[in-house]
């Protein structure tokens, strides 16, 4: 019997670890992937205290390095599936189980897909949705962002410095993107705009050649040349394993109060799955320290509650 698993290795669930672990308490961390999240797909934080700037995935390991020195422990693992047995809890993944007082739900979210024509056909052939992880693969070509946000933008800056043009198509006729993430953007003279438009589909033969646009204001569409696609148009909760808890709500994001529990007794969840409206590195610390202390807290009541 585990005192917390913490399902998922982002920023909020190795916070969480370590304040758990911290507290003495039997912590496993369970991760489909590489330690740190999203931040492994973030080519330079900005706005993260202590830092005028650094890598994502450097920023990643000094949040993971020292977990081990206070016992936390990891392991991948795919859950499936988590089934509430009342003072305890049954993490279930593709091949083990593990029973555990606490659970923290920290999987993130996902990159969202347009859903157009071409577009899971040239996955991995001109279509990505990481530029830190694809953009090396596109010097000297021209290239396609999909977005106006801040993530849209900031790669589409990053993808400068391959591309020798990226074309920004937004669906509005401003961006949302932070202004001081736009500034950068339209100084850029490497960076073009196609507003008020839609993608609807994009071409190729062996790889991507170009895509279909649609002005949403005229209807008028055209064809826009690039050899590689960037898909940035929001953000899907990875909650699925948790539906049958009963802690999602309709569009899959999981309500919590401002100690981070959820509806069920004993489960906790914390950054981007978690419905909030802001989804930055440093929230997610905030919530993976409060949800790691309400754990220690939690064991505590359990505790007299078991003994009486």
């Amino acid at each position: 019997m585990l005192d917390v698993v913490i399902i998922g290795a982002g920023p909020a669930g190795m916070t969480a670890a370590l304040y758990a672990a911290r507290s003495d308490l039997s912590v496993l961390l369970l991760e489909r992937g590489a330690p740190g999240g999203q931040m492994n797909n973030t080519a330079e934080v900005e706005n993260y205290p202590g830092f005028d700037s650094i890598k994502g995935p450097e920023l990643a390991m000094k949040f993971y390095e020292p977990l081990a020195k206070f016992g936390a422990k990891h392991e991948y693992g795919y859950v499936v599936d988590v089934v509430d047995r009342g003072d305890y809890k049954t993490v279930i993944t593709e091949d083990k189980e593990y029973d555990t007082r606490v659970v923290i739900i920290s999987t993130g979210a996902s990159h969202r897909h347009l859903g157009v024509p071409g577009e899971e056909e040239f996955s991995g052939r001109g279509v990505s949705y990481c530029a830190v992880c694809d953009g090396a693969f596109f010097r000297n070509r021209e290239l396609i962002v999909i977005g106006g946000g801040d993530s849209a933008v900031e790669e589409a800056i990053y993808l400068t410095q391959f591309a020798t043009k990226v074309s920004i198509v937004h669906r509005r006729d401003e961006l949302r993107a932070q202004k001081i993430i736009q500034d950068r953007a339209f100084r850029n003279e490497k960076i073009e705009f196609i507003w008020d438009s839609v993608v609807e589909e994009i071409t190729g033969e062996n790889l991507v050649n170009g895509v279909e646009v649609k002005n949403v204001k005229t209807g008028e569409k055209t064809h826009v040349q690039a050899q590689g696609v960037f898909i940035y148009v929001g953000l899907d909760p990875i909650s699925e394993p948790f539906k049958n808890l009963g802690v999602t709500n309709e569009n899959g994001w999981i309500p919590t109060d401002l100690n981070m529990k959820t509806s069920v007794p004993g489960v906790f969840a914390i950054g981007d799955v978690r419905e909030k409206t802001l989804r930055q590195i440093t929230t997610a610390v905030g919530e993976g320290g409060i949800a790691g202390q309400q754990a220690y807290l939690y064991l505590q009541d359990l505790q007299d509650k078991l003994a009486k």
